[in-house]
């Protein structure tokens, strides 16, 4: 028998089909059938089934070389990779017309950029055939000019919206939104200014990536991007060893391909639930469809300009989370000044994960459900409950802790709980010069005010002892050396 690792790529092939002819087949039954199937030597984890039925589009888009090798041939120049990939699906997403010739110059460009030299590709059609086939991206034409929808367009589209949504129940009807957070924002308005406008230099923010059901039943795992692979408050542990879905970049920002990623995350989780579920989408930079093979998740692009007004995200869901985020931190900080501490606000990137993560496990299906009503969207009611005096007894207790804490300049409990720069980081188009910066130093270990983790850091004082000890333990003291 064979291990695992000898599976070729037309075998993975396989396993995607076999999925596709059997929706209902969880992923252990899968790879029980792929260790009988292929006489392998143990039975495959459910992260290796997980990850082939991820590249299943890959794999259909190869040639019967490349499916007879046992491995993918690694991209030469994965940051060139990266930042053509994000530029591609910006353009998409502005309905921007991409020409294979384009592409290719835009990616000549990039390559000076990256300073390739002499590690230049060629940019033939044979690579520009590829770089699509990695990327799931077909024939590029041209899409024509987006327009800007108006609150008109609102009431005209109105009525098609809602009769998408009634060929589905309440619990298959998702939404997700992303927002910014300035984790360490004093509620002092003298103060926060001058963090949100360093936030950018300091790193003290990340993008926080929700989505939940109409009826409140399934509120899915927050993703997380934040600066660092590994910060130093992670002590070197990966954001998935320390129970997050973690992600990050130089800008802490959503892009194409971690959307992309995330989707086709949800499509395997409802693919496994055997669901077909609706995601309701704003039409942000990042959220490009286009060409991902979708099986279980239908979505649905609001029309520009009409979020604010119809998003469920935005109608309340993000607000609950943002107050049950402040109450952690001034809680927090009260603690912190009644310890005499001068910083009262710093904490580090992990204690404010852990503060994010249960301020959203704490919101209520009620106060989802709600908030999904509120929109105008659903002819039917989602639930008749009166949730305003949850959200009203947290913003007294907001208030309260305010009150308690040295502050020259309060603000008010709504500039704590929206302020606009958060929703600016979080929805920023992204320039050529931040899709370069996004691609490199991806793996740097940081501390949360940008500082590069030292490759040696300062010994502890237990690790100096047991050096100590070790060296003792060595020298023969009963022949001292003279000095």
């Amino acid at each position: 028998m064979k291990p695992s690792s000898s599976l070729s790529n037309d075998q993975k092939l396989k396993i995607c089909h076999h999925k596709a002819a059997n929706p209902s087949i969880k992923q252990s039954a899968l790879a029980n059938w792929a260790m009988q199937e292929f006489k392998l030597s143990k039975v495959l984890t459910q992260g290796t089934i997980s990850n082939i039925l991820a590249k299943r589009q890959q794999y259909e888009s190869m040639d019967s070389t490349e499916l007879t090798s046992k491995r993918q041939r690694a991209v030469k120049h994965p940051e060139l990779d990266n930042v053509l990939a994000n530029w591609v699906l910006q353009c998409q997403a502005r309905r921007v017309a991409l020409s294979g010739d384009l592409i290719k110059e835009k990616a000549r460009q990039f390559a000076r950029q990256l300073e390739l030299g002499e590690r230049t590709p060629e940019f033939s059609n044979g690579w520009l055939a590829k770089f699509n086939i990695r990327h799931g991206f077909k024939a590029q034409k041209s899409y024509g000019e987006s327009g800007s929808a108006d609150l008109d367009a609102i009431d005209r589209n109105m009525p098609t919206i809602k009769e998408k949504l009634q060929s589905y129940s309440l619990q298959d009807i998702y939404n997700m939104d992303e927002t910014g957070l300035f984790y360490r924002m004093a509620p002092d308005r003298t103060i926060a200014r001058r963090q949100i406008e360093g936030s950018k230099k300091d790193k003290t923010h990340l993008t926080f990536v929700f989505a939940a059901n109409a009826d409140g039943s399934h509120k899915m795992e927050p993703l997380i991007i934040g600066h660092a692979q590994r910060p130093r408050a992670f002590n070197r542990k990966s954001g998935e060893q320390l129970g997050f879905y973690y992600r990050s970049n130089a800008k802490a920002w959503m892009t194409g391909l971690i959307f992309r990623e995330w989707l086709q995350k949800m499509d395997q989780q409802m693919q496994d639930a055997n669901r077909k579920v609706l995601l309701l989408l704003d039409n942000a930079p990042s959220h490009v469809v286009r060409d991902l093979p979708l099986t279980n998740v239908q979505v649905f692009l609001f029309p520009a300009n009409t979020i604010s007004k119809i998003q469920p995200m935005d109608a309340g869901i993000i607000a609950a989370f943002k107050r049950r985020y402040r109450r952690f931190q001034l809680q927090d900080a009260i603690d912190r000044d009644e310890q005499q501490k001068t910083d009262i606000y710093k904490v580090d990137q992990l204690i404010a994960m852990k503060g994010a993560k249960a301020a959203w496990n704490n919101i209520s299906s009620k106060t989802i459900a709600n908030c999904f009503k509120h929109t105008g969207l659903f002819e039917r009611e989602t639930q008749k409950n009166e949730v305003g005096s949850e959200e009203q007894d947290i913003e007294n207790e907001l208030k309260d802790a305010i009150n308690q804490l040295p502050i020259s300049l309060p603000m008010s409990v709504h500039e704590l709980i929206n302020p606009e720069e958060e929703q600016q980081v979080a929805h920023e188009e992204i320039s050529d010069e931040d899709l370069i910066k996004l691609s490199s130093s991806q793996d740097k270990e940081e501390e949360e005010d940008g500082e590069v983790m030292d490759e040696n850091p300062p010994m502890s004082t237990k690790e100096k002892l047991n050096v100590l000890h070790s060296c003792i333990s060595f020298l023969d003291l009963s022949n001292p050396i003279m000095l």
